[in-house]
């Protein structure tokens, strides 16, 4: 993987934020991206959703404080981009659907997911939330249901963690599966504690 020199990434990081390829947003574009060349740990999730996108930071939300939780650092480590590189499916919240938020605009990854990705050469672990994001990295290894691939989760360790997306839908998944928080965060946070 080839990285690019620190201003390169500045550079493509204003090319982002700047994107306007997703035509008919409902609440037009607003890329919500976080990232340094130095960043340890990658979260990848699916899309913004309209809580962030309204207050402009990823995972500003009841998902980002769980997600934090589970990580065990605090707000200040969570949006230091020098720890944490905080790259979505998609930038730009993709809209409301019947069942919640709909999938990351197809446009997005295409576009700026492999230039960023090279740009991020220290990431040593990568934490997918989500199906759309474990369609992305995983591809053919992922299994049929999201619970029987993060159950599979020694299998991608440690450079990789699959997991349930944080949100408050999920609390019935996560009651379901108490295993996910008895067996997999404390592995979890003591990697975080030793990568940042």
């Amino acid at each position: 993987m080839t990285s690019r020199p620190p201003d390169a990434l500045a550079g493509l990081l204003n090319e982002i934020r700047a994107c306007t390829i997703c035509t008919g947003l409902p609440l037009g574009p607003k890329p919500l991206v976080q990232a340094d060349s130095a960043a340890r740990i990658l979260l990848v999730g699916q899309a913004p959703g309209s809580k962030t996108h309204e207050k402009g930071r990823p995972f500003d939300d009841v998902s980002g404080k769980r997600l934090r939780d589970w990580l065990g650092v605090t707000e200040e480590q969570f949006y230091d981009p020098r720890l944490f590189a905080i790259v979505p499916m998609g930038f730009c919240f993709p809209g409301s659907g019947k069942g919640g938020d709909m999938p990351p605009r197809p446009e997005c990854a295409p576009a700026w997911r492999k230039p960023l990705l090279e740009a991020l050469p220290n990431i040593r672990l990568t934490l997918v939330l989500g199906q759309h994001a474990m369609n992305w990295h995983l591809g053919e290894r992922k299994s049929r249901t999201l619970t029987e691939t993060v159950k599979r989760w020694r299998e991608f360790w440690p450079e990789l963690l699959p997991l349930p997306h944080p949100s408050p839908r999920n609390i019935r998944w996560f009651k379901a599966n108490p295993w996910f928080e008895a067996d997999v965060i404390p592995v979890l946070q003591d990697r975080v504690r030793e990568l940042i």
